[in-house]
């Protein structure tokens, strides 16, 4: 048995992994950690995402740690600039 996360990439990330969205199965009990894990593992382009990204779970951040359930929306936060 899996749990279905969507992942959501924005801006900088988006353009970088090539897509906005997509559905990642994970095993239960699986963390925000594991998400990334499962990404980078995938190899390129995925692999260059950080390995401690800023995300939030559901439009709420969240540390890497952070038990995901199933259907939670996971947003990869890419770094700001500004001046």
């Amino acid at each position: 048995m899996t749990l279905s996360v969507n992942a959501l990439f924005f801006a900088s990330y988006r353009d970088l992994v090539g897509t906005s969205h997509m559905a990642v199965e994970l095993s239960p009990g699986a963390t925000v950690s594991d998400l990334v894990a499962e990404l980078r593992g995938r190899g390129a382009p995925f692999d260059t995402l950080p390995a401690e990204p800023a995300v939030a779970v559901n439009r709420t951040y969240a540390f890497l740690d952070e038990p995901l359930s199933a259907d939670d929306e996971v947003a990869f936060i890419p770094p700001v600039a500004g001046g």
